[in-house]
């Protein structure tokens, strides 16, 4: 895997850490698509850092439970946004 990649998926993953932000979140600071972001953090991450990795799935599995409590607040958002 190239250095770049690595180094983006160690900061991608800090970063979700640190601050628990989504992976629509994620993308948006990274100027990256939501699919990068993920397969980052779910494919990539487990081969560079194994316990980095099981940091970042619990905080991806909290984000899955609580996202119908959402409602849509991102999709909502991100529509208001493009239309206004």
């Amino acid at each position: 895997m190239k250095r770049a990649i690595v180094k983006r998926v160690l900061e991608e993953a800090n970063y979700i850490i640190n601050t628990g932000k989504t992976i629509r979140e994620i993308a948006e600071v990274f100027k990256i698509s939501k699919s990068t972001v993920h397969k980052d953090l779910h494919e990539r991450l487990l081969y560079i850092d194994e316990e980095l990795y099981e940091n970042v799935d619990k905080i991806l599995k909290y984000h899955i439970d609580v996202r119908h409590l959402r409602g849509g607040e991102s999709t909502k958002k991100k529509y208001l946004k493009t239309y206004h």
